[in-house]
């Protein structure tokens, strides 16, 4: 039985490449039935698109996201760096999807900010070659650790995350996620928002920050390369979702597989 939710915000699924867990999400979405689906960025990774690379569970993704349209949801995709390609065609709208470069939201009168935060990121605007060099040597990380997860599994371990090592061990990285946490507050609170709501450092998280000029809710939807989260909205409270929490009841009720879907039926959506 789906779960009827007021808003899901999802970030950072990079389909295209080969860290997407694109299936897991598409089992996700079958499960849940909601009002609004926000996408906060780096949904399709155009950086490092290729025609070589799209399995048939990413096209199942878009055409998952286009069939709850389809049925009533109200999509709002925001743009990211890595669909950055998208940011010209900001306000287009087709049926009930609509491509913008933030959001703003009010929720029970509490205002919401909802943006990728690329915009924070330095790296991405004065050094874009090597910003896009380490999204490659992301995605060949990811795939490294694929394989060392493969060989745990078979050896009845607990899976491994080489990024999420690397990350808390590197000091730079986590100065990095606590400065763009606190730039993102401090404006919210500046510009007088309830609720700032970001993607783009692939960190989960809800926390309420208090400083002397005012209050703000922080909220990263996470992504769905390692950590497999969501935001969830229902009934006037947010909530993190985390698929491996929730994996066997979703396994359980999932439907019945997804019938194949190619490039040439994507065309025949979109053109119809």
């Amino acid at each position: 039985m789906k779960r009827n939710l007021d808003i899901v915000v999802l970030s950072d699924i990079h389909l295209g490449t080969h860290g997407s867990h694109a299936k897991e999400l598409l089992y996700y979405l079958e499960s849940i039935a909601p009002k609004m689906l926000i996408l906060n960025g780096d949904i399709i990774d155009i950086w490092q698109f290729k025609k070589s690379y799209f399995p048939s569970e990413h096209l199942h993704v878009i055409k998952k996201i286009i069939d709850l349209s389809a049925n009533g949801t109200e999509v709002h995709y925001i743009t990211g760096n890595h669909d950055e390609m998208l940011r010209k065609f900001a306000d287009l709208k087709l049926g009930n999807i609509k491509l913008t470069n933030k959001l703003l939201l009010s929720l029970n009168n509490k205002k919401a900010w909802i943006f990728h935060g690329d915009v924070f990121d330095a790296s991405i605007h004065h050094s874009k070659w090597l910003a896009k060099l380490g999204g490659w040597g992301y995605d060949k990380l990811i795939q490294l650790n694929h394989m060392i997860n493969w060989i745990l599994l078979k050896m009845g371990r607990e899976k491994y995350s080489l990024s999420k090592k690397i990350k808390n061990s590197v000091k730079k990285a986590v100065k990095y996620i606590s400065d763009f946490e606190e730039t993102a507050t401090e404006l919210a609170i500046e510009k007088n928002y309830d609720y700032v709501i970001c993607g783009h450092i692939h960190q989960p998280q809800i926390k309420e920050v208090i400083t002397r000029k005012g209050t703000v809710t922080y909220m990263n939807s996470g992504d769905w390369v390692e950590n497999l989260s969501s935001l969830e909205y229902h009934n006037g409270e947010w909530r993190l979702f985390h698929y491996e929490d929730y994996k066997e009841s979703i396994l359980k009720n999932k439907l019945t597989e997804t019938p194949l879907f190619t490039l040439e039926d994507l065309k025949n959506l979109v053109t119809i």
